[in-house]
């Protein structure tokens, strides 16, 4: 991440519109906030999996679920982001979104806002078909 670069934070209900150089330059943060957030939540994760369901700390360990989560989703959220499920946003290009989900290592696909993550298609893909307005610097 450039040193010079500065990001904007949103209201968590304010999705904001992201050319592609401002959507790879916020990536790098966007993927090790979900990775930490990811690292932090997967002990919890199997510690649930491994309760019965009349374990008298299934409860308490649901709440920490759901409280990692909850804090990554604001994150997402306070950045421009739209989260469409766990690990998975979309930075929104004003006619469409650049679509990431974790663990890929690059910010790489794209898809309409009629269609969603299995219609994703790549980045490049997209700019070299349809020139979007967004793709230019």
């Amino acid at each position: 991440m450039a040193s010079n670069s500065v990001f904007q934070i949103v209201a968590g209900s304010d999705p904001r519109a992201f050319s592609l150089q401002e959507a790879e330059a916020l990536f790098p943060l966007v993927r090790r906030l979900t990775q930490q957030a990811y690292v932090e939540l997967e002990p919890v994760r199997r510690k649930l999996e491994s309760l019965l369901p009349t374990n008298p700390a299934l409860l308490q360990v649901e709440q920490q679920y759901e409280a990692i989560v909850k804090r990554w989703v604001g994150k997402m959220e306070r950045l421009g982001l739209v989260v469409k499920g766990l690990w998975l946003v979309d930075f929104d290009t004003g006619d469409g979104y650049l679509c990431w989900k974790f663990p890929e290592l690059r910010l790489g696909h794209y898809h309409s806002y009629d269609h969603g993550f299995s219609d994703r298609r790549p980045i490049n893909d997209v700019v070299e078909e349809l020139d979007p307005d967004w793709a230019r610097a």
